[in-house]
């Protein structure tokens, strides 16, 4: 049984419009463009060697080319202290200062573990790649006033808007 993220809608808070937790749902390319714009540091959860290579390796390697510091936060490769030249960090709570984007590179269905984790780095906004969408995990970040995008890849939408 899926483990529950978030209180029913009759548990919930009277005095929670939707329309105020919806509005950190981002997917309009002008607003994927605006927190392109602003990040600087991204952590990576899921991030990958280049031995290994594929997007989880490719989408930061090319980010970090295009300016933004990447702070590698691998779920697997215990034996790995460095990724793209960065400390390797096993947790986001140890990425200081925090990062202002945190991007994800996990199954939808491993998203939710790392849902504390999230919360406590409090950043900006959580991008889950292309292909990547939890909506109870997204509520729970948006409800917490962190912005969400889901199902995009960062490297296709910084292209995009010719940053």
């Amino acid at each position: 049984m899926k483990e529950k993220l978030m209180p029913s809608a009759t548990e919930r808070d009277e005095g929670c419009e939707p329309a105020q937790w919806r509005s950190r749902l981002l997917g309009h390319s002008s607003q994927l463009a605006k927190v392109l714009s602003s990040a600087r540091r991204i952590a990576v959860i899921g991030m990958k060697p280049a031995l290994v290579g594929g997007p989880a390796y490719d989408v930061p390697a090319y980010l970090q080319a295009a300016g933004f510091e990447i702070i590698p936060v691998p779920v697997y490769y215990p034996d790995l202290t460095e990724m793209l030249g960065a400390p390797v960090h096993r947790s986001l709570r140890t990425v200081t200062p925090p990062a202002d984007l945190v991007l994800l590179f996990r199954r939808s269905g491993d998203v939710a573990q790392h849902l504390e984790d999230m919360l406590a780095a409090a950043p900006r906004v959580v991008w889950m790649q292309q292909g990547i969408h939890e909506a109870a995990v997204a509520e729970s970040l948006a409800r917490a006033g962190i912005d969400v995008v889901q199902d995009a890849c960062a490297m296709i939408e910084h292209r995009n808007a010719q940053l």
